[in-house]
């Protein structure tokens, strides 16, 4: 990859995410010195999903930079968009940083961003920020305990365990249902009254059909309450009932960095999903040239953006930034 030590930019992407790669690309096309900083690995949130998983949309969906994904299914798996994403930033010699932390972002007449290896100063800052390190908390004792997870990665140290899954999304569903065939005695717990229409169609009926038979024991209406080394007690419509327990699952979805966001002035909407306010044309914040792009866009609605439609924000955000430069 292409590597260079200058420190004036006319861009930089903070994320290489698709989407943030996306714009890496449009900026190479368009001629702009750019520099994407990313502080885990390529694609960082897709490394972190769980090892089986397998997208909900068909590979021609996740495409960018005119580079062909081609996978043995329709919906590609983690390992092929892994495989996909890296051969993307190979194919197109994109000047990308890994594991550099972006700590802080000013603004004086240009942008300064600081971050655990070095200071940059550029005319425009892109974020490409994903959600995955940010859980939605439970907010209840026994929470730190090592046995309750927010991540997940494959089902073989639950085998034979008594395993309790929180949520009712697609996340929880996969787990559930995957943990449940490699030997876990699983019971859902769910807030809502029923497993979630936004569940991915070839598989809410499964989840459904095994809660139905019993294989797996589901709480609807029903919250943790507190969690021990040896149980977890639920809130359920008939009141608490202590179960059996050896893990907690927590599948209960994660949030934007809003509090990094709000340190670089970035304002936000009164509606419930806190919606950053940004121009709609050109994806421009309210803080001049701090542009949004991808998840990041939809608050709280972290399933309003995701790669298949928001990969036009690499366009929309790098005409604007040539429209600028052409002034």
């Amino acid at each position: 990859m292409e590597k260079s030590k200058l420190a004036e930019w006319d861009v930089i992407i903070i994320g290489a995410g698709p989407i943030g790669l996306a714009c890496a690309i449009e900026a190479k096309k368009a001629g702009l010195h750019y520099l994407v900083l990313e502080k885990g690995c390529l694609v960082n949130s897709l490394y972190n999903y769980p090892h089986n998983m397998t997208f909900f949309s068909t590979s021609d969906r996740l495409e960018i930079g005119g580079v062909p994904f081609i996978s043995n299914n329709p919906k590609p798996t983690r390992p092929e968009a892994l495989e996909y994403y890296r051969r993307v930033c190979s194919s197109w010699k994109l000047n990308v940083q890994l594991y550099e932390r972006v700590q802080s972002i000013s603004k004086n007449k240009n942008f300064i961003i600081t971050t655990s290896k070095n200071n940059y100063t550029a005319q425009a800052v892109i974020l490409a920020l994903g959600f995955y390190d940010l859980p939605y908390l439970l907010n209840v004792e026994g929470e730190d305990l090592p046995k309750v997870k927010h991540y997940y990665d494959e089902p073989h140290p639950y085998f034979a365990q008594k395993v309790a899954v929180v949520g009712a999304a697609n996340s929880a569903v996969d787990v559930a249902l995957e943990t449940w065939r490699k030997g876990a005695d699983v019971t859902m717990i769910i807030r809502e009254g029923e497993i979630r229409e936004s569940v991915k169609y070839w598989v809410k009926p499964d989840i459904e059909n095994r809660i139905k038979e019993g294989s797996i024991k589901a709480y609807f209406n029903s919250t943790v309450s507190r969690i021990t080394p040896q149980t977890v007690e639920v809130k359920t419509p008939d009141g608490i009932i202590t179960l059996e327990n050896d893990f907690v699952l927590a599948m209960t979805g994660y949030q934007p960095p809003f509090d990094f966001m709000k340190a670089i002035g970035v304002a936000f909407g009164a509606d419930e999903f806190c919606t950053p306010i940004y121009n709609e044309q050109t994806m421009e914040s309210n803080v001049p040239g701090l542009y949004l792009a991808g998840v990041v866009v939809g608050g709280l609605k972290t399933n309003k953006w995701f790669i298949e439609n928001s990969r036009i924000h690499a366009e929309q955000i790098i005409n604007q930034l040539k429209q600028i430069r052409l002034r």
